[in-house]
């Protein structure tokens, strides 16, 4: 590949039209110029980056070798070669053989007439949606905080009451009254318990933020699952040794990453089914902060895969919000404590579904001096 793209407009008999390198390299979006072969013949920095390799070690290059076997721009590609026209699809889910997985809107044109390469723009669409449900999940958050203090107030202290006149008179009945007044205490113990779970939203300390290696949070994870709810399957751990130490809590991150890889498990659908653990630093994902006008940078990523079968349609506009979920006997507190605790630490959380599962991924702030 040459120093100079030449660019032949198809309506035109003009020469072609070189586009430096320079140009190229400082375009956001993510280009990938392919041979007829479906070879890589050139790939811009954000494409780079996109697909976690470079421009050198791709030249030349079978495009399946790196995209993954079910993905639609390799459909696109042959498209456009057969058809010599432009395509646009938007909101694909683009994935590579090495676990990348990013939600873009794809533009696949010829290069030529008749077209010699094909040209691929690939836009991210996904930080402007997390930044958009990341809004919601704070107002989400807000509400059941607000909701939890008035039960604290209004139920669970009746409850106590209610409890006790039960236990008061269980001593001076039968069997089967006896029976009544337990699922009397049963029932108030179960509703205590679903309001201590709610009051967990009510924390409003200022989160202390030390260095936390989020490698050995995964790995506690990782050992608290391999031995109790994901026994029965392979946990895959894909980590990227360099990755800065996270500004954050310990103790929260891990109640994080335990409910999305326990989630992650329960959506498995058979035994030895694959989870995987994956992290990566992800350059240019700034976010405003509240009552500031400064942007928060959020380079590292976490993300947790699963082979289920993804979120219903109808739940995925409203799948951080409390009270959601899609299990007869969930909740719905999980997710949305996540939201909650992710905000805390300044970052955001999304998921994806994907052509064969859905992947779970939280973007955080490094810790401050650790940046990479």
């Amino acid at each position: 590949m040459p120093d100079v793209l030449a660019v032949v407009p198809r309506d035109s008999a003009a020469a072609p039209m070189p586009l430096d390198r320079a140009v190229l390299g400082a375009i956001p979006s993510a280009l990938l110029v392919v041979t007829t072969q479906l070879r890589f013949a050139y790939v811009n920095p954000a494409g780079e980056q996109m697909l976690g390799a470079s421009d050198t070690f791709l030249r030349g290059r079978a495009v399946e070798d790196l995209l993954a076997s079910d993905a639609q721009a390799l459909s696109l590609i042959g498209e456009v070669l057969a058809g010599g026209h432009s395509v646009s699809h938007y909101g694909v889910t683009f994935s590579t053989r090495r676990a990348h997985s990013h939600l873009v809107d794809i533009h696949v044109s010829p290069l030529g007439d008749p077209p010699s390469e094909v040209l691929i723009v690939l836009q991210k669409c996904s930080v402007a949606r997390q930044l958009g449900q990341q809004l919601t999940n704070r107002s989400a958050a807000r509400s059941v905080a607000q909701l939890a203090a008035m039960l604290a107030h209004e139920v669970k202290n009746p409850l106590s009451g209610i409890r006790g006149a039960a236990q008061l008179l269980e001593g001076g009945l039968d069997t089967d009254d006896r029976q009544l007044v337990q699922l009397i205490c049963d029932e108030t113990d179960r509703i205590v318990a679903l309001v201590d779970r709610m009051e967990q939203f009510t924390e409003n300390r200022p989160l202390v933020r030390q260095p936390v290696n989020v490698h050995r949070v995964l790995e506690h994870v990782r050992r608290l699952a391999e031995t109790g709810f994901g026994r029965n399957l392979r946990l895959v751990e894909r980590y990227d040794p360099s990755l800065p130490a996270v500004g954050g809590d310990r103790d929260k991150l891990v109640q994080v990453f335990l409910n999305l890889v326990k989630n992650a498990c329960e959506a498995a659908t058979v035994s030895g089914s694959e989870v995987r653990l994956v992290t990566h630093y992800r350059h240019g994902l700034r976010i405003g902060q509240r009552n500031s006008r400064e942007r928060l940078e959020l380079p590292i990523t976490i993300e947790i895969w699963d082979d289920g079968p993804g979120v219903p349609d109808e739940l995925q506009a409203h799948l951080f919000e409390p009270f959601v979920t899609g299990r007869a006997t969930g909740t719905g507190l999980g997710l949305s404590l996540v939201a909650k605790i992710v905000d805390d630490h300044g970052g955001v959380v999304d998921f994806q579904n994907l052509p064969n599962g859905t992947v779970f991924r939280v973007s955080l702030p490094a810790h401050a001096g650790d940046e990479g």
